[in-house]
């Protein structure tokens, strides 16, 4: 006798699909504590899911799947593991990054000036969507990448949500002001060490994790006080305007600027007036070291 139902998914292994489930039900376990009922309790909002994510979606499978289509510079993305094609992405050029660093350095005038509690609320207001939305952010992910849904919840929502954890219990702590000792000659004097927000930051993140490559570095800038421009895998560009919508949709509903986040897809070409924008001050990268090489080099 076989079990069937329109509600399981029948292309993947009963123990693969009881991991899932159960990966799910654990990570909401540990994380929900962290959702307070205060000054700092999130705030409830919604994130369009793609259309291609959702149950009964079929998309056209590609003969040979690329993610450069012919005559034309937009991005092909398509799923790796089944070659459904996902869409097309229009990539950014150099006046695009001159716009969106623009933008990213005026909200972060005012984004410097918000409290540790300020910025824990927009944190625990992601951290709550996460979990509430854990099966639709590890569908696009598989989608883009072509892992399994396991993989996903591990490799993608379980340690974005530790990270999440950590920044919230741990965060002001580590960003608090530290002494410094002086000799014997200076002793009339006070050292302190402190740390500043940055401002505009760019981030260049790999293909293999693409919610938590975004989600990490988002993270981290927005918790210390400075903006982000994050270059997505052009690899992964289908999934990364539905994992960047969490994080600006979040800073929305705490009643701050968006624009703190801008995502820049773009071809190798372009990456260059990028990571080598005077508006920029710091470069997170995550990819190979003949990449990272390339990056590192400033442009006249």
């Amino acid at each position: 006798m076989e079990l069937s139902s329109p509600f399981l998914p029948t292309d993947l292994p009963w123990l693969e699909i009881c991991i899932a489930a159960l990966c799910v039900v654990v990570i909401s376990q540990i994380a929900r504590p962290f959702l307070r009922q205060d000054e700092e309790a999130p705030i409830g909002y919604a994130v369009p899911v793609p259309e291609q994510a959702k149950p009964g979606w079929t998309g056209k499978t590609l003969e040979e799947p690329s993610i450069k289509t012919p005559g034309s510079s937009a991005i092909q993305c398509y799923n790796p593991a089944t070659g459904q094609l996902l869409g097309y992405v229009n990539p950014a050029t150099p006046d695009g990054i001159d716009r969106a660093v623009a933008k990213a350095a005026e909200a972060q005038k005012a984004w410097a000036k918000t409290t540790f509690k300020q910025r824990r609320r927009v944190l625990r207001t992601m951290l709550k969507f996460i979990l509430d939305h854990q099966e639709d952010i590890a569908t696009v992910a598989c989608l883009d990448s072509g892992k399994t849904k396991v993989d996903a919840m591990l490799g993608e929502i379980l340690v974005t949500i530790e990270k999440l954890k950590w920044t919230i219990q741990h965060g002001e702590k580590a960003l608090r002001p530290e002494k410094r000792p002086t000799n014997f000659l200076m002793m009339y004097k006070h050292n302190e060490m402190r740390w500043e927000p940055l401002g505009v930051l760019a981030a260049c993140v790999s293909w293999n994790y693409p919610f938590h490559n975004a989600l990490s570095p988002i993270i981290s800038a927005l918790f210390t006080g400075s903006a982000l421009l994050l270059k997505p895998s052009e690899q992964t560009a289908f999934s990364s305007s539905y994992f960047i919508s969490i994080a600006r949709n979040a800073l929305s509903a705490c009643s701050h600027s968006p624009n703190l986040i801008q995502s820049l897809v773009c071809w190798p070409q372009t990456a260059n007036h990028l990571t080598s924008h005077p508006g920029i001050s710091h470069i997170t990268f995550i990819g190979s070291r003949s990449v990272a090489h390339t990056a590192a080099k400033i442009q006249p």
